[in-house]
């Protein structure tokens, strides 16, 4: 089960981003607005797991779960509760969709940017 996981998690994304993506797209100028509020958080989130981790004292990978784990918000959790809003707040799902969208470019970006930011400290060699 452990390495059915991820293709089950991607599997389950692809589905739910294909079943609202055309709307997405069709009110993608209105969504806009918001990617920049997105974007501020995950550099918030990255920069106050470091601080976290830090204060701490935590080592290097726990450091890196603190930092992904603060950038992450798992908002398709919330989606079938912003889907059964009322048609007036249409908007709503197609934002919880576009967060995801972003995040999950964030990750990919973060993936190549955590192991800098937080790094291995180089091992102390001792002579005797």
């Amino acid at each position: 089960m452990a390495g059915a996981m991820v293709p089950l998690m991607m599997v389950t994304l692809a589905v739910v981003v294909g079943s609202q993506i055309a709307a997405v797209g069709s009110q993608a100028l209105t969504l806009l607005r918001v990617v920049p509020l997105y974007i501020a958080f995950v550099v918030v989130a990255v920069a106050a797991g470091l601080l976290t981790a830090r204060f701490a004292q935590l080592d290097v990978p726990p450091t890196r779960a603190v930092m992904f784990s603060a950038a992450t918000r798992n908002s398709l959790v919330v989606l079938p509760l912003a889907l059964a809003l009322p048609a007036s707040l249409s908007i709503a799902p197609l934002a919880v969709v576009t967060q995801t969208l972003v995040e999950l470019v964030a990750m990919v970006v973060l993936v190549r940017l955590v192991p800098r930011i937080a790094r291995q400290s180089a091992p102390t060699v001792t002579t005797d």
